[in-house]
């Protein structure tokens, strides 16, 4: 798909200015095929400047155009299409400018589809993909080649599931939502109960569901278990990178974002507009407020009642820097006990 620029400005709602040097009628009409970024980008590729840092690039760039804001427009050697959010405008023209393929186009004739399955209207359904019996697909709904739907699921208009997905029995996904290859939504939650013998743990039926909320982005390879007996939520609007593991009873609170190897224990509840980094842990049976930020390998271990951004994680130092550390804080016990000893001694003076 391509547009002219002139029609690109349209649709970004951006000012279009030319170079007054440049033939305006004839460069409103160039074609752009794709995005690119500044010091790669050529003719009939657009790029854009959302982060000061890349400022220096822009005067070299040999894009059609650069989406950027009104301050940094004087500053570029092309035409520039100002918004006031160029990173927006960069998703926005990306989404039209996307060439990704469809996941499965009509049914493929190896589907093995239960028959009281209930399909709506343009539904696609890939190869060696099996739907068991009370499925209910909405209008729309695409699943990708290899895919397990069990029984009972109910997938909302227009949601997309990628290649070898499996969706446990009784789970519901909301509409407009995309799931990643090789992601697994309703399987067991960790739930044991220990006993005397020589097997120490007594399996525990999970009998909750989960239930995934609209506009919900799952990344590839994340695992989301079913509740113990009420339900895992993942709430309108939320999106969640690879990798991740959602613990049973879990409730993720609306456009909470999760980056990549973060994980949830069981019955923890996680609050509304949360930034999860990646490689955090929350610990179980937890509750999180709205608006909390964690910052990478951030370690939770209690509630927390207050918006903010929390740390925990050690950054990267150089090993001897590290070993010296390392070393003082194993000396912090007997160093503790001087200090008070100390104390002792100064109070009787």
């Amino acid at each position: 798909m391509t547009y002219t620029l002139a029609e690109i400005a349209i649709k970004l709602e951006a000012k279009l200015i030319i170079p007054a040097e440049l033939d305006e009628s004839k460069v409103a009409l160039t074609q752009i095929s794709s995005l690119a970024t500044l010091t790669n980008a050529a003719t009939g590729q657009v790029a854009f400047l959302a982060n000061n840092k890349y400022q220096p690039q822009l005067n070299s760039t040999k894009a059609s155009a650069v989406i950027l804001a009104a301050d940094a427009a004087e500053s570029c050697p092309v035409s520039v299409l100002v918004m006031d959010n160029p990173y927006m405008g960069y998703a926005i023209l990306a989404n039209l400018l996307d060439s990704t393929p469809k996941v499965a186009l009509g049914i493929h004739a190896s589907a093995v589809i239960a028959d009281n399955v209930a399909i709506g209207n343009n539904v696609s359904v890939g190869a060696n993909t099996v739907i068991e019996s009370g499925v209910k697909l909405a209008d729309n709904v695409s699943i990708g080649a290899g895919c397990f739907i069990g029984q009972g699921v109910k997938i909302g208009e227009a949601s997309t599931l990628w290649a070898n997905i499996t969706i446990y029995h009784q789970v519901q996904i909301g509409h407009h939502c995309l799931i990643q290859a090789n992601t697994v939504i309703g399987s067991d939650g960790f739930g044991y109960a220990p006993v005397k013998g020589p097997y120490k743990w007594h399996k525990i039926p999970q009998l909750g569901s989960v239930i995934i909320g609209n506009h919900v982005e799952i990344g590839a390879s994340t695992t989301i278990d079913r509740g113990a007996l009420d339900n895992t939520e993942i709430r309108d609007g939320v999106i969640l990178d690879n990798q991740i593991q959602i613990a049973h009873n879990v409730i993720v609170g609306e456009n909470t974002a999760m980056a990549a190897c973060s994980v949830i224990a069981g019955s923890t509840v996680m609050g509304k507009n949360c930034t999860i980094a990646g490689l955090v842990g929350v610990n179980g049976h937890i509750n999180i407020a709205d608006n909390c930020v964690f910052t990478g390998m951030a370690m939770v271990t209690k509630d927390i009642s207050q918006a903010g951004v929390y740390s925990s994680g050690m950054p990267a130092v150089p090993n001897k820097e590290w070993n010296k550390t390392n070393a003082r804080v194993k000396r912090l016990e007997r160093l503790t006990k001087r200090v008070k000893e100390l104390e002792k001694l100064l109070a009787n003076n």
